[in-house]
């Protein structure tokens, strides 16, 4: 378990650095823009992916394209979650993006529904429900991105699950998805960065670009962590997907608590109990 420890560890890291962006004066466009050159890199040299594969016939072009257009969007919408409604919730509702994944499994890749993965879609959506709720008059209330940035999170990883079993489903294999879809993400990340330089809402900078390369390259340990813990446990898939997204919503409550003094409600915390309890459900469900 400690590759999946290790990956729980590197993505709690993501949502800290960008939350701690804004207060370094880093542009989040910018950092997600490097951050894909360092996964480009990294992914080649460590899977060393045959990209051969993408000039073949039947190749899923149109999710692959997708996928270049969801990731930095999505990122940037992470680093807009995190800012606004932090850390606890922002990871709670990306983990919570499996729920998306997981109706989809039933609607379109005929995957046969069970009464725990029910039970724990239910639970799940009640979680996020919770964890996106505020009351009337408490702090941040009027800040519509306290809500609507974490239902982007949970919308565009659910997004982004199906269209890499697309991928799969083409045939493609995982490193070459890897290294296609980062590098189309580079050239949208790019292309938004530089047309907001050129309009000056941001300046090219090194500090930016160190960042983006940190952040890469945390975002990477968090993937190929993730693979190992897999490797290293083939038989217990199921151990392995419950330890990373239990592990992260637990550890991103811990962080956001603690270090950055981020202020549930009892229904938000009742919400991250209950995805803590989706989860489970789902796990133990893939189990049997």
């Amino acid at each position: 378990m400690t590759f999946v420890f290790l990956s729980v560890l590197c993505s709690v890291l993501v949502s800290v650095l960008l939350k701690l962006a804004r207060r370094f004066g880093v542009d989040i466009g910018q950092a997600v823009s490097w951050n894909y050159v360092a996964t480009s890199v990294l992914t080649a040299l460590i899977f060393k992916p045959d990209m051969a594969v993408l000039q073949g016939p039947g190749v899923p072009w149109i999710a692959l394209v997708g996928l270049g257009l969801l990731l930095p969007s999505i990122f940037i919408a992470l680093g807009a979650s995190v800012r606004h409604a932090g850390i606890v919730r922002s990871d709670a509702a990306q983990r919570l993006s499996l729920l998306i994944s997981l109706l989809a499994a039933f609607l379109l890749f005929g995957e046969q529904p069970g009464a725990l993965k029910g039970a724990g879609i239910a639970v799940g959506l009640m979680a996020l429900l919770c964890m996106v709720w505020k009351p009337s008059g408490a702090p941040g209330d009027r800040d519509a991105g306290a809500w609507a940035w974490p239902l982007a999170v949970f919308v565009g990883f659910g997004l982004i699950d199906i269209l890499f079993k697309q991928v799969a489903l083409g045939g493609v294999p995982f490193a070459a998805t890897l290294q296609g879809s980062f590098a189309l993400a580079w050239v949208v990340a790019t292309a938004l960065a530089v047309a907001r330089a050129l309009r000056r809402q941001t300046r090219l900078s090194l500090r930016d670009a160190g960042a983006g390369l940190l952040l890469g390259l945390i975002n990477f340990g968090n993937i190929v962590f993730y693979v190992k813990g897999h490797q290293a446990l083939p038989q217990q898939p199921a151990l392995v997907f419950a330890g990373m997204n239990l592990g992260v919503v637990a550890l991103g409550a811990l962080v956001g608590v603690v270090a950055f003094r981020e202020r549930l409600t009892r229904v938000n915390t009742l919400g991250l109990l209950l995805a803590l309890v989706a989860i489970a459900l789902i796990a133990r469900a893939s189990w049997q």
